[in-house]
């Protein structure tokens, strides 16, 4: 069943077998680039840009992925395999494939694009190795910087999922001859992936609803699958099978622009994090469930659901309001829509949900039913399910909309987020989301809410809560976050570790002082699994500049702007670190050495204009303050900036109009409404200062400095 499927062919020598492009002098005109791909002597190959923008012929390696799109790896002299972001649609030409296709088609990523396929995101060692290939071990140097990346075997195999084999194919010689005491219920299986006990799903006769019997008590299948099918990050290559999936990997939350404000999908963040989400996983569903964990293929239509979802009940016109059979019958449509990755590779969110047109109007997150009816709006949507469901869904709160106004910090958003954060009915990753957001509103307000965060038996919570705290003043800092340093998981102890990298050693017991020289030591060694990449080196030049290390600080960012020229936050921090070292020249040429690599990057605008305003060159200064806020309107911040530049230079009307258009997207945001209330003071219009005092109150009724400002502004004139 294995052969064959997707896993089977994850990865593979190029050769006449392997290869579905067409190699036969196709090409490919992509912007002023024309690719050519041809064979010679049974090898394959490509002339197209390379990483200085000529032309210039590459042999294919590898064949990477099978269906609905094939990619081709190129080898370079170092070790790298770069994938070409010029790929096969492999599918039937009525379906449209059978062509050639661009990764990026609304874009022109040329040679100097870090998205070009020559780029580090296209680097098959880093970005693409560990979930296509088995027991891949990256064997990056960085004195040579060259690769000598190894795997046991080219594609995802048995070893992939059940671990290391010898002892199983040991028991499997030993059954063959007949020796029957050697048989072992794992089957020298280094884990058991299979449930310990038969499992049962019993269907409630009034609700229709199946459950589980007995409850899942292991994650063990899941966090196996996750470790590929998640959005996150490797930072230990010692993978242990059946052990927590964040000893080794960090999992993203429901992180803006990854994912809508509801949770449903945006980027590409593949099954795990969505299905955290849903109600399949919290009534005890397993990926291998739904999924044969071999052929990796589920039923057709609706057969599948039907297997706990009773089709008398479910599979009606009276359930989904469409014609039996017919577009819109199918389950997936409306409770796991498709969204298309890399043009043509269509993707069900794997949260179930139950659509909610509602929200659409409320935060802007998409709903299933305008996914198919697109001459329709949103409205008519929401009066469709009301009609067909009354009011009641519509009315329910959903924890997209506490999500939404912390995103967008909206007011009260604190208040949503606590009390979501503390609601032990939703799921771990969406309270852990709540929590991340909190750490935006870190107050006297928000501390215990953190605190309860910080003890929460779910490690993606725990770990969410640590981010959230570590700006906090050093007493409640160490107070709360010190336990966490003996955590049981990697992830949390690492955490823990960097945010009390700086604490006070008189505040930590001797044990604790000791625990968090460990927890520094696994934070560097997790930050060297990635040596290969900048942000490992601006993660570590970022401590050492906490430390005051300084020369190692600027040594870590000279790594991270040799490994990547075009990677703008290397800029910033090593501007910042000059700064620190009172080194202002040196801090203007980095930013400014940074805007040619990356003419459009509002941090580097942002930073230059403070840079600039500090050596007194106000005008350069407010264009490119002005810049930062222009090219990132939703970043509060940037606009808070520009206009307090602006009212230094004695324009209070230009500098209000920039923060009240500011307010106008970011109405919770503290400091914008400290701007406006003290400069419409400043500039004598009392009445406007005392509304947007009053507004800064109503935000956070225990801010003393708020209703100081208010009494202040409300009070007689003398």
């Amino acid at each position: 069943m294995w052969r064959g499927s997707h896993h089977d062919l994850a990865m593979q020598v190029a050769n006449a077998q392997t290869v579905l492009g067409n190699f036969d002098d196709g090409e490919f005109k992509y912007h002023e680039v024309t690719s050519r791909f041809f064979k010679k002597d049974g090898k394959f190959f490509v002339q197209t840009d390379g990483p200085d923008g000529t032309l210039q012929k590459y042999e294919i390696s590898y064949t990477f992925g099978i269906d609905p799109l094939q990619q081709y790896l190129i080898g370079f002299p170092d070790g790298r395999y770069q994938a070409l972001n010029v790929c096969w649609d492999t599918r039937p030409k009525e379906q449209g494939g059978q062509r050639w296709f661009h990764l990026y088609p609304d874009e022109n990523v040329g040679h100097d694009d870090i998205l070009h396929w020559t780029g580090p995101y296209q680097n098959w060692n880093h970005m693409c190795a560990e979930c296509h290939s088995t027991n891949v071990r990256k064997n990056y140097d960085a004195a040579s910087d060259r690769f000598t990346t190894s795997w046991s075997e080219i594609n995802v195999s048995c070893e992939s999922c059940h671990g290391p084999g010898s002892e199983h194919v040991a028991w499997a010689q030993a059954a063959k001859r007949g020796m029957r005491s050697t048989e072992s219920p794992r089957k020298g299986l280094v884990v058991q992936l299979k449930e310990p006990r038969s499992v049962s799903w019993n269907i409630d006769p009034r609700t229709g609803v199946p459950r589980r019997e007995p409850q899942r008590t292991l994650h063990v299948v899941i966090e196996m699958c996750a470790r590929c099918h998640s959005r996150r990050g490797a930072f230990s290559e010692d993978y242990v099978h059946g052990g927590p999936l964040m000893d080794t990997h960090r999992p993203t939350v429901l992180d803006a622009g990854l994912y809508e404000p509801d949770g449903q999908i945006r980027d590409e963040v593949y099954e795990y994090q969505s299905f955290l989400q849903s109600k399949m996983y919290a009534a005890g569903v397993t990926c291998t469930d739904c999924h044969n964990p071999h052929s990796l293929k589920i039923p057709a239509g609706n057969t599948l659901c039907a297997t706990c979802h009773p089709p008398e009940k479910f599979d009606t016109a009276a359930h989904h309001f469409h014609k039996v059979g017919g577009p819109g019958s199918r389950c997936v449509e409306c409770h796991a829509p498709t969204r298309n990755y890399m043009v043509v590779h269509a993707r069900h969110d794997h949260s179930f949900r139950v659509p909610r047109p509602d929200l659409s109007a409320k935060i802007g997150a998409p709903n299933a039913c305008n996914g198919c009816h697109t001459d329709r709006t949103t409205q008519w949507a929401a009066d469709a399910t009301v009609k067909w469901w009354g009011t009641k869904r519509a009315h329910d709160p959903h924890y997209g909309e506490a999500l939404h106004a912390g995103i967008e910090t909206l007011p009260g958003a604190s208040l949503t987020l606590s009390a979501l954060a503390d609601d032990a009915t939703k799921p771990g990753i969406v309270r852990a989301t709540a929590v991340a957001l909190l750490g935006g509103f870190l107050g006297p307000g928000t501390v215990p809410t953190l605190e309860r965060a910080l003890q929460n038996r779910d490690p993606l919570v725990r770990a969410a809560g640590v981010s959230a705290i570590r700006a906090a003043p050093p007493e409640p800092l160490v107070r709360l976050v010190a336990p966490l340093l003996n955590d049981p998981v990697r992830m949390v102890r690492i955490d823990a570790a960097r945010a009390l990298a700086t604490a006070p050693a008189e505040r930590l017991t001797p044990n604790q002082r000791k625990s968090l020289v460990d927890g520094m030591d696994e934070y560097r060694r997790a930050q060297l699994v990635d040596a290969d990449r900048a942000e490992a080196h601006l993660n570590l030049g970022s401590l050492h500049t906490e430390l005051g290390e300084l020369d190692q600080a600027e040594r870590e960012y000279r790594i991270a702007l040799k490994l990547s020229p075009r990677f703008a936050p290397t800029y910033v921090n090593l501007a910042d670190l000059y700064r620190v070292m009172g080194r202002e020249d040196e801090a203007e040429r980095t930013l400014r050495t940074g805007l040619n690599r990356a003419p459009d990057d509002p941090a580097l605008h942002h930073s230059l204009g403070l840079t600039l305003a500090r050596r007194n060159n106000l005008s350069s200064a407010l264009k490119h303050l002005a810049r930062a806020a222009e090219l990132m309107p939703d970043h509060a911040r940037y606009a808070y900036v520009y206009g307090i530049a602006l009212q230094s230079t004695s324009r209070p009307d230009l500098s209000l109009a920039v923060l009240k258009a500011a307010y106008a997207r970011h109405p919770g945001d503290r400091d914008l409404l400290i701007a406006l209330a003290t400069i419409s003071r400043d500039s004598g219009d009392r009445s406007s200062a005392i509304e947007f005092a009053r507004k800064l109150v109503a935000l956070d009724q225990d801010e003393p400095g708020a209703r100081s400002l208010l009494a202040e502004l409300e009070a007689p004139p003398p």
